[in-house]
């Protein structure tokens, strides 16, 4: 039987046990330890370390992306607040996020949050800095602890390759892919039993050339962020062609969508749209039974999905906590 939480859709929701089985990769799904398909819906934090300093890392903080209808986070960790921290305290940042999210039967996913070419280590910005060292050393380190916990079912290797060719340097996904498969055999090596997930070039989007020709080895899926504006209206076509036919190989899994309307705080590009784009991503996604991660569960970053820390909906909030409660 297939089940999931979702909106405007023919499929069963998700029941999820005080005990979360483990998740794996079969065909082209997401399975529990029953063979049962599980399609994902679920919010982005901020970065912990962000959060945690704000004083708003807390249990209050998850019952609310708890009541808004997720039954998966994303924690993005910056590479910079990593450093900043140290890896014993942002362990701790982890261990009770971790927790809470256990306590509230929610998946987690850990993306190491940088942005650039990892092949060449040249980066978006400076927070996004790193090396194929410290990148290693990060997800040794994650499958060491973590390896063994169901909750933490994802491990984003790498949030956003941008550009094959260009200001940041060459990277063919030949070379990216050889360097994803060996990270991952690293993981896997290390106890980590979660799914890793790769994402394509043009800042996580384009997965044409994985579905040429995919990593070969087990307990892998793919990640795209379609904003709005990485392709013009209409988009059904051209997001099939870039992404959406990897689904047919293997689980694809959105770990950042949204939208921002052009007068609201923090819009730019490539977020920029209305609630057209929120409807026409979210029927795409349940025709397809591909899983998402709305960005951000935040007041600050755009597209900030409430407006105040009393969680007051911006017109992107209001949308996916209205679809995803349904």
């Amino acid at each position: 039987m297939k089940t999931c939480i979702t909106l405007i859709c023919s499929l069963l929701v998700l029941t999820v046990s005080a005990q979360l089985p483990r998740l794996k990769v079969k065909g082209n799904q997401f399975v529990n330890d029953k063979g049962e398909t599980i399609i994902l819906r679920g919010y982005n934090t901020s970065d912990p370390a962000k959060l945690n300093e704000q004083g708003h890392w807390d249990y209050s903080y998850f019952d609310e992306i708890k009541k808004w209808g997720a039954n998966v986070v994303r924690f993005p960790v910056h590479p910079s607040n990593w450093r900043k921290l140290g890896t014993k305290a942002y362990l701790s940042l982890l261990d009770e996020g971790i927790q809470m999210a256990t306590d509230r039967n929610l998946y987690v996913i850990i993306d190491w949050h940088s942005i650039g070419n990892l092949l060449t280590e040249q980066f978006y910005k400076e927070s996004y800095n790193t090396t194929n060292k410290e990148t290693l050393a990060f997800w040794e380190t994650i499958a060491k602890r973590y390896g063994e916990n169901p909750v933490v079912a994802f491990y984003e290797i790498f949030n956003e390759p941008t550009t094959m060719k260009g200001e940041l340097g060459d990277a063919s996904w030949y070379d990216w892919k050889e360097l994803n498969e060996s990270i991952i055999k690293t993981i896997q090596s290390k106890g980590g039993q979660g799914i890793s997930l790769v994402a394509g070039h043009n800042w996580a989007y384009d997965l044409s050339e994985a579905h040429a020709n995919p990593i070969k080895l087990e307990n892998v899926a793919y990640v795209s962020h379609p904003y709005p504006q990485k392709r013009p209206q209409p988009w059904e076509e051209q997001w099939t062609a870039d992404w959406g036919k990897m689904k047919e190989k293997a689980p694809v899994i959105l770990t950042e969508i949204g939208f921002a309307g052009e007068e609201e705080k923090g819009a730019h590009i490539p977020v920029i749209s209305d609630e057209s784009y929120g409807m026409a991503i979210t029927e795409y996604c349940n025709a397809k039974e591909i899983s998402y991660v709305v960005w951000v569960f935040d007041a600050e970053w755009a597209p900030a999905l409430f407006s105040n820390w009393n969680y007051e909906p911006t017109r992107h909030g209001s949308y996916f906590k209205q679809v995803m409660t349904q």
